[in-house]
């Protein structure tokens, strides 16, 4: 079972309960935030890259709360830059990282990084008996097919605002290529730029694929159990 709280645009609270696993914690700053950075509690806070509104609030969540940061090696020494002796597990693209609540695999993302050296990454996680896809920011990329082969994912959270990112006709390609059983699209509405009609991507992408769509307003929660 995970719970999964969404506090908007790409940030994510896992919940299997007992660990508690953040991701992208843009917060402080967006005006579609569910709760303040200072309010936010996590085990491990996963950093799909470093532009300002995925890295976010996290060194200062893992310096307050005691988190764990993954991350490559680059966006982590901008966290230990802001916030010194962060608990840190340095990961990069293909490898996988065995946690208490189960394992982490770093998987490619298409888009730039937000650092000097850096490359932009997704997760696959296990946790609570679920295989979770975050895909972070990315745009559509074969290689997405990969990724559902080896991994019979239950949950994809895939970004769809567009303009940055995928839109919604490729990030319902995106959930066919996965083919996960559910998607909870992210990454969308937080400013003009990037608003979108989602309730039109659920339609798409439930005649496209096998997927439940879910859509979850900031600050709202959905308990997925594994099948």
């Amino acid at each position: 079972m995970v719970k999964f709280t969404y506090y908007g645009h790409s940030c994510f609270l896992l919940d299997d309960g007992k660990y508690k696993v953040l991701t992208d914690p843009f917060l402080t700053g967006n005006p579609k935030a569910a709760i303040r950075a200072e309010e936010v509690d996590c085990d491990f806070l996963l950093i799909s890259h470093a532009h300002s509104d995925h890295l976010g609030d996290a060194p200062e969540i893992a310096g307050r709360t005691g988190a764990e940061l993954v991350a490559i090696p680059e966006v982590l020494a901008l966290c230990d830059a802001r916030v010194r002796g962060l608990k840190s597990h340095p990961m990069n693209l293909g490898g996988s990282l065995t946690l208490p609540f189960g394992k982490v695999r770093m998987t490619l993302a298409q888009h730039s990084s937000g650092v000097a050296g850096g490359v932009a990454c997704g997760f696959v996680l296990y946790i609570g008996g679920q295989k979770v896809y975050f895909a972070g920011d990315t745009a559509l990329f074969s290689d997405m097919q990969l990724i559902g082969r080896k991994d019979d994912l239950d949950v994809a959270l895939l970004p769809v605002g567009d303009n940055y990112t995928m839109g919604l006709e490729d990030g319902a390609l995106a959930a066919q290529y996965l083919n996960a059983r559910h998607v909870i699209p992210m990454h969308y509405n937080t400013w003009p730029l990037i608003n979108q009609d989602v309730k039109h991507y659920k339609e798409l992408t439930e005649q496209m694929t096998r997927a439940e769509v879910h859509l979850l307003s900031p600050g709202e929660s959905l308990v997925l159990d594994g099948e």
